[in-house]
C-alpha cells in the first residue's frame, strides 16, 4: 500500500528559477567583447599609413642650409621619429634635381602614399610636384621650401641671425659697458641658394638696434674656412684698441674665428656666436666639444640652433595631424635658441646619456 504524498503548504506555490545554459552566457559575453573592442579600439589597431619623404639631397659630405648638417642626418632622425606612429616611411632622393624631384613624386604617386613631405629648394619642380599630387589627392607638406597649396615647415633665417646679433650685444653691454667696439659678421655671406644673406641681416639689425654706436662690418668667406683667418686677422689689426663681437654664419666658421683671435692674442678683446648648432661645435660622446659645460670661458658664447638633425621630430607630428584631418598652419617655423655651456646638455645630452 503506498502512502499518499502529504500535501504542501495551503496556497504555496513552487517556484521555478531559469538559469541561462553555459552556451548562451559564452555567446553574449563574446558579443559584449567585439562590441566593446568596436567602441574603444585601441590607435595600434588602425590602419598603417605610408608617408614618403623626399630628402634634398643624400650626398656624402654635402651641407645643408648653409650649416654643417648633410641629408642622412635628416633621413636619420626621419626613421627615428617615425617609431611611435603607426606608419611606414618611403624614402627619396630629390639630389638636388629637379627632374629627379618630379620623378620621385611620381613614384610615390603610383606607390599610392597617404602623404607626401617634399623637401627641395627648385619652385618650378615644386609646383609641378604639387599639381600632380594635388590631382592624386595625396596631401603634401613641405620643408624648408614652399610647395604651392601646402603648409610649410621651414627655417627661419633672419630670426636666427637675430638671435645671435642679440646674444652679442647683451654680452658687450654686461662685460664692456662704455667701452667702444666694432662687430663683424663672417663666413658665406652672400651665399642666396642657402639664404644666408637674410641670416647676415638679422645679425646686422638686432647689432645696430643694440649697439648703434658699433659699427657692423661683412667679411665673406665664400664657403672657405681657411679665409677666416687672413680676413679676421686684417680686421683685428685695423681696430687694435676696441672690442670685436663676431657673427659667425655656421659652425665650421665659428671654430676658424676663434683660432685666429687667439693666433692675434686677442682673446680678451672678441665674443663670438655661430649658428647651425651641429657636431664640429657640441661634439658627441668622444668629440671635442667647444660649447660644454666644462668650457665656460671660451669666447664662443654660443651657437643658435637650426635643429636639422631633429627634423623628422618636428615634420612627422604635422604629418599625423593631417592624415587624420586636423588643421595645420599654413607656415611653421623653427623655434630658434641660442645653446650656451650652461644648456648644451638640456639641448643635446651627452651621447651617452641619450
Amino acid at each position: 500500500m503506498m502512502s499518499p504524498t502529504p500535501a504542501g503548504p495551503r496556497g504555496r506555490r513552487r517556484r521555478y528559477v531559469h538559469r541561462p545554459r553555459p552556451a548562451i552566457v559564452v555567446a553574449l559575453l563574446l558579443v559584449v567583447v567585439v562590441l566593446a573592442a568596436g567602441l574603444a579600439a585601441p590607435v595600434s589597431g588602425q590602419r598603417r599609413w605610408v608617408v614618403a619623404f623626399a630628402n634634398v639631397t643624400e650626398e656624402p659630405g654635402v651641407t645643408l642650409e648653409g650649416t654643417g648638417f648633410t641629408g642622412p642626418e635628416i633621413r636619420e632622425s626621419f626613421t627615428l621619429a617615425a617609431r611611435p606612429y603607426p606608419m611606414d616611411l618611403v624614402f627619396y632622393d630629390n639630389h638636388r634635381d629637379d627632374t629627379r624631384a618630379v620623378a620621385n613624386a611620381e613614384d610615390a604617386i603610383a606607390r599610392k602614399v597617404d602623404l607626401y613631405v617634399q623637401y627641395h629648394r627648385g619652385p618650378d619642380a615644386n609646383a609641378a610636384v604639387g599639381e600632380k599630387l594635388k590631382a592624386a589627392r595625396i596631401p603634401v607638406l613641405a620643408v624648408n621650401y614652399p610647395v604651392p597649396g601646402a603648409p610649410l615647415y621651414t627655417i627661419d633665417n633672419v630670426a636666427a641671425g637675430r638671435v645671435a646679433g642679440e646674444a652679442l650685444a647683451a654680452f658687450a653691454t654686461r662685460t664692456w659697458p662704455g667701452q667702444p667696439m666694432v662687430a663683424v659678421v663672417i663666413g658665406r655671406v652672400s651665399a642666396a641658394a642657402d639664404r644666408v644673406p637674410e641670416r647676415v641681416r638679422g645679425a646686422t639689425e638686432a647689432l645696430r638696434d643694440r649697439l648703434p654706436a658699433a659699427r657692423v662690418t661683412a667679411l665673406d668667406t665664400q664657403g672657405n674656412p681657411a679665409q677666416v683667418a687672413p680676413l679676421l686677422g686684417a680686421f683685428l689689426s685695423a681696430h687694435p684698441s676696441r672690442k670685436v663681437l663676431i657673427a659667425a654664419t655656421d659652425d665650421s666658421t665659428t671654430l676658424a674665428a676663434k683660432a685666429a683671435v687667439e693666433s692675434a692674442g686677442r682673446v680678451r678683446d672678441a665674443a663670438i656666436v655661430g649658428h647651425g648648432v651641429d657636431r664640429t661645435i657640441h661634439g658627441g660622446m668622444n668629440d671635442k666639444k667647444e660649447i660644454d659645460p666644462t668650457n665656460r670661458n671660451s669666447i664662443v658664447i654660443g651657437s643658435v640652433a637650426f635643429y636639422l638633425d631633429r627634423l623628422g621630430y618636428e615634420v612627422l607630428p604635422l604629418a599625423v595631424r593631417m592624415l587624420r584631418g586636423e588643421p595645420v598652419p599654413s607656415r611653421i617655423v623653427t623655434a630658434h635658441k641660442l645653446i650656451t655651456a650652461a644648456n648644451v646638455f638640456i639641448e643635446y645630452p651627452p651621447y651617452d646619456m641619450n
